[in-house]
């Protein structure tokens, strides 16, 4: 017969504790609460706690850098150049190499605060602990501006180039499919999207070393590849059309942030993180400033583009005939997949992060999914987002808004930068004086010099999406009269 439990809890005498004249209470009952709390019996099991909530840590540093590139897409250069080359007066390459400047030090900054707080949220999170969370969360309630934006934008544009491929089948249908897709291979985990991100990041490869390939052996000799008018020619070098034309460049860049927002799913967040989205940064430059470089020798500035908008593609097929043309029209298409692939997983985790922290409703945003281990909510909403959004606004209007949360989010980081290292930390002689203070510093001037350069459209709807975030906040603390979420954050 199996014992009662209680008749096993008794202990030899050599273990049993007398009260000693000293401890607090004099009565048995005291006494008795004072032993529980402090001297738990043998057989006492203290409650288990919650299980946390927290994503698999699966991906390693090359799962990060396939994840950056394909958010950026190395044939992100296609969709703008021709725009870039315009303003800047030919000077695309160029143009490029001074957008990197500006993303490099904010990619920096981005690197540092993950070795800080390796935690899921991003941009949300560093702001948040570093400065303060009012400033955390105005700060990812912008960047859900970009992030939130991109796969709409995706949906927009694959949408109406697959109704014009194949016209019998309607706008909207497309844009359930594209939808739908995006939001299914999300939720399935980073396993799968990891997978798929592969898949097209060969694909766009492919196409850019095609490209180059093309534009090579189309400028013969190497004499004739050897052009520094094509980077910078005096006779139409002015400093405003290149700063205008690097503005434009950075849309290329937007989304290397991401890669900080899988902090929790990453293995060693602490030192991958920083060298994926530095490294995933400079990848980015080399690769479309080989390509506006190349372009600009095939297709000298001084000839007319037929159609600023698609001048890769006419200039791919100069290049590398109608069969070039085919393929890269194809890769714009699954360069959109990809990168609305990577901000809906990149959303998601930010909107987990948020809502873990209780400055978004927990119940929406904090789920995980006890099969896949997603934030499936966070990732259905914006699946959803993302069709609606497709059937009333327009592609226009997106592109214009998308620009403001990403610069506003970069600014806040490389202020996190100085006031978490250099401020609360101290950190401040030798070289941490450059990496704590004045990189930062420089980041945060040319990424806030760009911001303030948007269309005043865009800045009016950015400006009043934040003011609807600090009414929300208001709401949500009182009027500001209780903390936002979990403040015990240093």
């Amino acid at each position: 017969m199996r014992k009662h439990a209680s008749l096993s809890t008794r202990e030899p005498n050599s273990q049993r504790r007398i009260t000693p004249s000293n401890q607090p209470g004099k009565d048995c009952y005291t006494f008795l609460r004072y032993v529980r709390k402090k001297e738990p019996t043998r057989n006492h099991v203290a409650a288990s706690p919650a299980p946390a909530r927290e994503l698999k840590r699966t991906l390693g540093r090359k799962d990060l850098i396939v994840y950056g590139l394909a958010i950026l897409t190395p044939t992100g250069v296609y969709a703008v150049y021709g725009v870039v080359s315009q303003v800047s007066n030919g000077h695309a390459a160029l143009s490029y190499l001074a957008a990197m400047f500006a993303m490099l030090f904010t990619a920096a900054s981005y690197g540092k605060m993950a070795t800080a707080f390796p935690t899921a949220g991003s941009t949300y999170s560093y702001a948040r602990r570093a400065i303060h969370p009012v400033v955390g969360f105005l700060a990812g309630w912008s960047m859900m501006l970009d992030y939130v934006l991109v796969p709409l934008l995706s949906s927009i544009f694959v949408s109406l180039t697959a109704h014009r491929l194949v016209p019998a089948v309607p706008f909207t249908a497309w844009a359930l499919l594209f939808c739908t897709a995006i939001t299914v291979v999300n939720v399935c985990g980073m396993q799968v999207t990891k997978r798929v991100n592969e898949i097209m990041l060969f694909l766009m490869c492919l196409s850019a070393a095609w490209f180059v390939l093309a534009a090579i052996l189309h400028g013969g000799s190497p004499p004739g590849l050897l052009r520094p008018e094509a980077i910078y020619n005096p006779a139409t070098f002015a400093i405003g059309p290149l700063m205008l034309g690097a503005g434009i460049a950075t849309l290329s860049y937007l989304g290397f942030d991401a890669v900080s927002t899988l902090a929790e799913e990453a293995k060693n967040p602490r030192s991958d993180i920083a060298f994926a989205t530095v490294f995933v940064c400079v990848m980015q430059t080399m690769i479309c400033f080989l390509i506006a470089y190349l372009a600009t020798i095939v297709w000298p500035a001084e000839k007319p583009l037929p159609e600023v908008e698609t001048a890769i593609l006419d200039i791919s097929r100069l290049t590398g005939g109608e069969s070039l043309f085919a393929f890269n029209t194809v890769v714009v298409l699954v360069a959109a997949v990809a990168s609305s692939l990577a901000s809906v997983a990149g959303a998601s985790r930010m909107l987990f992060g948020m809502g873990r922290d209780r400055t978004l409703p927990p119940a929406l945003f904090a789920h995980l999914s006890t099969r896949f281990a997603t934030p499936v909510r966070s990732i259905v909403l914006m699946g959803a987002l993302a069709f609606l959004g497709s059937l009333f606004i327009s592609f226009q209007q997106v592109v214009e808004l998308v620009n403001f949360g990403a610069f506003a989010g970069f600014v806040l980081v490389n202020c996190s930068v100085i006031a978490h290292f250099y401020i609360t930390k101290r950190e401040r002689t030798g070289t941490h004086l450059f990496t704590n203070l004045l990189f930062p510093a420089l980041g945060a001037t040319i990424c806030m010099y760009i911001w303030f350069s948007l269309s005043t459209g865009a800045r009016t709807a950015g400006f009043a999406w934040l003011a609807t975030g600090l009414l929300y906040l208001a709401f949500l603390t009182k009027g500001f009269s209780q903390p936002v979420g979990e403040t015990e954050f240093r």
